[in-house]
């Protein structure tokens, strides 16, 4: 497997890893510059020279994997026989330095309905390094051509789902930890998705557009028909967004709501 696969690989299982370089290297070695392993929690693919090179690189690397605050470094390594490794010795000759990034787990957003708000909203996602999930029920939402504005240029990995029956189905496909925002065309599809996503374990926060009367609603019928308690139906957030800024056009909507997701993401990585 490629180390841009591996990377890929990491990054769809939304597990985190390090990416570890050979940067310089002086005399004899066992790999040129710019060899590269991966290295995740339990595995690890490619390969920057083997033995203690590369064992100390992948311990280092899994040292950084579970720090929430780990940053990009440098690591030495003289290849003689006079300097004794943790995990041996290598005596190619040469001096050897890497360098490990960390590959944190990027935030995963999925918006189900991509109207004037979603698109607006979809447009500002776009440009952060995030997985993001368009859902509607309505192909000409989802054409080509209406989402070339965000996709041509786009930072983040766009996933378009069109679900012309049963867009909460969307919701087993999305990865633990994902960040739910409903905001359809149909408040029928909105009650739905509501009550999936009360029911499919492990998403992120869960947020639905609409006014305190459309809530009221939906409350007593998740609650009536749905069978919830009130503390499951409260990990529904509505208003969403950030309540100082309250201008109804789609533009100042989403940028409320990107900004209290971005507000959302930075207490994750804390």
């Amino acid at each position: 497997m490629t180390w841009v696969a591996a990377v890929a690989r990491l990054r769809a299982r939304r597990e985190p890893g390090v990416l570890v370089t050979v940067a310089t290297v002086r005399g004899h070695a066992p790999r040129k510059a710019g060899a590269k392993l991966v290295v995740g929690r339990t595995e690890a693919w490619g390969s920057v020279g083997g033995g203690n090179i590369e064992a100390v690189a992948i311990d280092r690397a899994r040292e950084l994997i579970e720090k929430s605050d780990a940053e990009p470094e440098l690591m030495e390594f003289a290849l003689n026989d006079k300097v004794t490794g943790r995990h041996g010795v290598q005596c190619c000759g040469g001096a050897v330095s890497v360098f490990l990034e960390p590959l944190p787990v990027v935030p995963a957003v999925a918006i189900f309905g991509i109207g004037h708000v979603g698109l607006e909203l979809a447009r500002l996602l776009a440009r952060h390094d995030i997985d993001l999930h368009l859902t509607d029920s309505r192909a000409e939402m989802l054409a080509e051509e209406r989402l070339a504005v965000l996709t041509a240029d786009a930072v983040a990995q766009v996933h378009v789902h069109h679900t012309p029956l049963l867009p909460e189905e969307v919701l087993e496909e999305l990865a633990p930890g994902t960040h739910v925002l409903i905001m359809t065309h149909d408040h029928a599809e909105d009650a739905a998705l509501c009550d999936a996503a009360l029911r499919t374990p492990g998403l992120g926060s869960i947020g639905l557009i609409g006014s305190a009367a459309k809530w009221s609603r939906f409350r007593r019928r998740l609650a009536d028909e749905g069978g919830h308690d009130a503390a499951t139906i409260d990990r529904i957030k509505t208003p969403i967004g950030l309540s100082g800024i309250t201008g109804k056009e789609p533009a100042t909507i989403a940028v409320s709501v990107a900004a209290d997701l971005l507000l959302t993401f930075e207490r994750e990585n804390r």
